[in-house]
């Protein structure tokens, strides 16, 4: 797996939060820890910086679905694509379930770079006629995301795309890891600035990757303490290969045969980075667990009428996985806990 790197002992030197003032309140507000050298090649859409909502006394949501094509995947694209405009690369790859293809789309088109895409059939909709409105070629695929990305592979050998597949790349999870940044920054930077828990909606799993990347470069350069949030996987209880392998405590997570759920995110049957995902639960002192449809579908409209967040059914996942999470004893009640709503009810319809 390759990863990004880089001179933390120099930023130490000389970069501090405060330096941060005045920028841009997008997610290149961290550009020295981005991969992108020259401003000039950064593709952005005012990516990043969503909102940290308050909806108890101990809970807050990290609304995503205020970022383009209204999903967190627009900040792992915003980074890929950037990279692949200064690299000079003209032609791009990758399998999506939806939203990833997206932000693909979006910031290839804004970038002057052609994006082919593959999707499973049943993709929803809403993302569909987003990839083909912005220009994409799009290639639908019979059976899942990991069936599209083998075709994709192949093709993108042949023709000579640059392959954009998660984990597949060092850039999409430096995207990511601004999620983890933004927290930090929210929280006040600091010992204490960092939630007790974070629960993410898990499939492909750069956003875990990314931040637990972020938290180790961050404690590197002083700005936050050593306290870590206890990292909670949830996944889609007719697609949890992880989950699965974090009960029984394997390093790897067998492909989940006959995936099936609504949240077309969490339908990921077998992930790469699956040992990095599972590394980050078990080092951070989290878990992983499974929430069903009607789950979702009732986080949705809870979320919807109770908060005013009109969120995905991955969203709506975390708010499913936060009651579980209480009635198991996971939570004492007296954490903070972050939930990460990845995506808006409007994306992919």
């Amino acid at each position: 797996m390759l990863f990004a790197r880089y001179d933390l002992t120099g930023l130490k030197r000389d970069l501090t939060p405060d330096d941060l003032r005045g920028r841009a309140w997008d997610m290149w507000r961290y550009r020295e820890l981005l991969p992108v050298r020259e401003p000039e090649h950064v593709v952005t859409l005012g990516e990043g910086m969503t909102p940290l909502l308050r909806v108890g006394e101990r809970v807050r949501i990290k609304d995503e679905g205020n970022n383009p094509t209204g999903s967190f995947k627009a900040r792992g694209m915003a980074a890929a694509i950037s990279k692949a405009k200064e690299l000079g690369i003209t032609e791009v790859a990758l399998p999506s379930a939806g939203n990833a293809g997206s932000a693909a789309a979006a910031y290839a088109a804004a970038a002057g770079i052609k994006a082919h895409i593959a999707v499973p059939r049943d993709v929803p909709p809403g993302n569909l006629a987003q990839m083909r409105r912005l220009g994409a070629d799009v290639l639908l695929v019979d059976g899942l995301i990991d069936d599209a990305g083998r075709i994709i592979h192949e093709m993108a050998v042949e023709r000579g795309w640059f392959e954009l597949a998660t984990l597949k790349e060092p850039y999409r999870q430096e995207g990511k890891k601004t999620l983890a940044f933004e927290l930090a920054e929210q929280g006040g930077w600091g010992a204490e600035c960092l939630p007790d828990v974070i629960v993410f909606p898990t499939g492909g799993g750069t956003g875990i990757v990314g931040m637990w990347k972020a938290f180790d470069e961050l404690g590197t350069l002083g700005w936050i303490g050593p306290k870590r949030p206890k990292m909670v996987v949830v996944q889609a209880a007719g697609c949890a290969p992880l989950v699965r392998a974090f009960e029984e405590g394997a390093e790897h997570a067998q492909r989940w045969e006959g995936a099936a759920t609504i949240a077309a995110g969490l339908r990921v049957p077998s992930a790469i980075g699956d040992y990095l995902v599972l590394k980050a639960i078990r080092e951070s002192g989290g878990t992983a667990l499974a929430v069903t449809d009607d789950e979702m579908r009732a986080g949705q409209a809870e979320m919807a009428n109770a908060i005013g967040i009109d969120t995905s059914p991955e969203g709506a996942a975390t708010w499913a996985a936060f009651k579980a999470l209480e009635q198991r004893g996971f939570l004492e009640g007296h954490e903070d806990v972050v939930l990460f709503a990845t995506g808006s009810g409007a994306s992919g319809r």
